[in-house]
């Protein structure tokens, strides 16, 4: 990446920044010399670690919709800038954060999983950093669109918050939209880890089931929508992680580790940590028609009753 456009899209993001928003953001320094000081990133500042992972969480929130997650990770005056293409010509929109959590909240969404596959920064004092993130978005282990996102974020005590955010939208060709099974299981832990249990179910096809070690399988999406209520609403803070896939003669299996504090109604406050597996046989759409799931119920139980 040129480090000089790269310099030059930032110090004119800073500007338009500044000029919206200094009123609502003190934890910035307004002093233009001061910001025209800033020096390029390098790779062993030790806040680079702490931007990219604040920079993950907020995009994760984002393809997951996680409103309360949103709330602590962006700034209350930010503002959203989108330019896009379509029919051949850019179209432009800003919303405010504001708007956008509304938008969520009213809406019907759909869960992505957005990648980043290069970033560039600048930091400044260990107080604001300029993040450029070049990202595909994922919709069911399907890439759709490409998206170059220019964020502004600002350090508020020990936390990273995105104060701005502009980006472009570049739909992918025909020909890199293939099915890709590791970043659809990425997206099926992200939909468990949520507070959502809808989007578990959409993972599946509209008839698939969802079978829990020997239990009854949930068929269909209501059904399926169901048991993840249940585990969510036994593990408020429940996050399923996604260890690997092995791919077998009928099927793949899903690998995951589920970790969470059970603070649900008439819960113990202990907290739990269990790994399994999921067998998948995929439907003609590329989502999950049939999964058995596999755990130690017993071991959680007594995670349940004891703690780890």
């Amino acid at each position: 990446m040129n480090r000089s456009s790269f310099k030059d899209l930032t110090i004119c993001m800073i500007l338009l920044i500044v000029f919206i928003s200094c009123d609502s953001t003190p934890s910035v320094n307004n002093n233009s010399d001061e910001v025209a000081a800033e020096t390029p990133f390098n790779s062993s500042d030790p806040t680079e670690g702490e931007v990219k992972s604040a920079v993950e969480r907020i995009l994760l929130a984002a393809g997951t919709y996680n409103v309360e997650d949103l709330k602590s990770l962006l700034s209350e005056n930010g503002f959203i800038s989108i330019t896009s293409q379509k029919d051949g010509s850019w179209q432009n929109r800003e919303i405010t954060f504001g708007e956008f959590i509304s938008g969520i909240e009213n809406g019907d969404p759909t869960p992505y999983v957005e990648i980043v596959s290069e970033y560039d920064m600048i930091i400044t004092d260990g107080r604001l950093a300029l993040v450029q993130a070049d990202a595909v978005v994922n919709r069911f282990g399907i890439p759709g669109k490409r998206e170059i996102n220019n964020m502004m974020l600002v350090k508020d005590g020990d936390t990273w918050k995105l104060l701005n955010i502009a980006w472009t939208v570049h739909e992918l060709p025909e020909n890199q939209k293939g099915f890709n099974m590791e970043i659809f299981a990425r997206g099926y832990a992200e939909a468990w880890s949520c507070k959502r249990p809808g989007f578990v179910a959409m993972y599946f096809e509209e008839n698939g089931s969802l079978q829990v070690n020997e239990g009854s399988p949930a068929i269909g999406r209501s059904s399926i929508t169901e048991v993840a209520r249940g585990f969510m609403t036994d593990l408020p803070d429940m996050v399923v992680s996604f260890d690997s896939l092995v791919t077998k003669s009928d099927g793949t299996e899903f690998h995951w580790t589920l970790t969470g504090t059970n603070t649900g109604p008439g819960g113990t406050g202990n907290a739990v940590k269990v790994s399994g597996f999921e067998f998948w046989q995929m439907g003609e759409n590329n989502r999950i028609l049939k999964s058995m799931g596999q755990f130690s119920a017993e071991e959680y139980n007594r995670q349940i009753r004891e703690g780890i």
